[in-house]
């Protein structure tokens, strides 16, 4: 049976990845409308930049984190002059290292989606006078759902499962920065195989329902996403 322990590691990972899905959505939306638009020479290494976490070891990119976030760190320093202290073995640290690692996920799905779009409801929408602004919510955020549903399931999900990342920079803190994945190790450590197959059995169903539900609701709204 899973323990009290267990709940508050599953409570908090799906609180991380809860608020890290929806950071997210709002700094990846408008960044993967510039990729899908731009004809800019820095559009290579932007995507490659954002693609990194997908070929990185997370032990890599949590080391990275974890010294740019410390006191002697550049992101480090701002933050312990803002008055926000550090950032590793916080929450908040947890959090940001869940979106850097998980950014991909929700970029590369709505970057395809906005590419699908094409230019002629944009030139439609232009000769209507619409607004830049009203025209991406009236006609590009409509027609990308799909892409939008992949993101935010794909995000999530990926942020739900994550371990080398939230390792290296939140620690294993009870009630702090202990998320599942964690837990999970932990039981292993300590031969508790009972309790780390509950965990991890909870993972397994998370993980088959969420491609399910995400194959389902794109079987009739077909869209190029990782997955495919």
């Amino acid at each position: 049976m899973l323990t009290p322990a267990d709940l508050d590691t599953l409570f908090l990972t799906f609180k991380v990845a809860g608020i890290a899905t929806l950071l997210m959505l709002l700094f990846g939306t408008p960044l993967a409308w510039w990729l899908a638009r731009t004809r800019s020479s820095w559009k290579g290494i932007i995507n490659a930049v954002v693609a990194l976490p997908l070929v990185l070891p997370p032990t890599v990119l949590g080391f990275y984190l974890l010294v740019l976030m410390g006191p002697a760190g550049a992101v480090g320093k701002i933050t312990t002059w803002l008055g926000l202290g550090t950032l590793p073995f916080t929450f908040a640290g947890l959090v940001v290292a869940s979106v850097l690692y998980s950014l991909p996920f929700v970029v590369q799905p709505l970057q395809t989606s906005f590419a699908m779009i094409g230019e002629q409801p944009l030139e439609a929408a232009a000769t209507l006078r619409a607004s830049p602004l009203d025209t991406f919510f009236s006609i590009v955020v409509p027609l990308a759902k799909p892409g939008f549903l992949t993101a935010a399931i794909l995000g999530f999900a990926h942020t739900v499962g994550e371990f080398g990342v939230v390792l290296m920079v939140g620690g294993n803190i009870p009630d702090k920065t202990r998320v599942v994945s964690v837990q999970i190790y932990n039981h292993v450590e300590a031969l508790e195989y009972s309790e780390a197959h509950w965990l991890a059995g909870c993972l397994l169903l998370f993980s088959f329902s969420v491609l399910l539900v995400l194959y389902t609701a794109l079987k009739t709204q077909p869209v190029a996403h990782p997955l495919k």
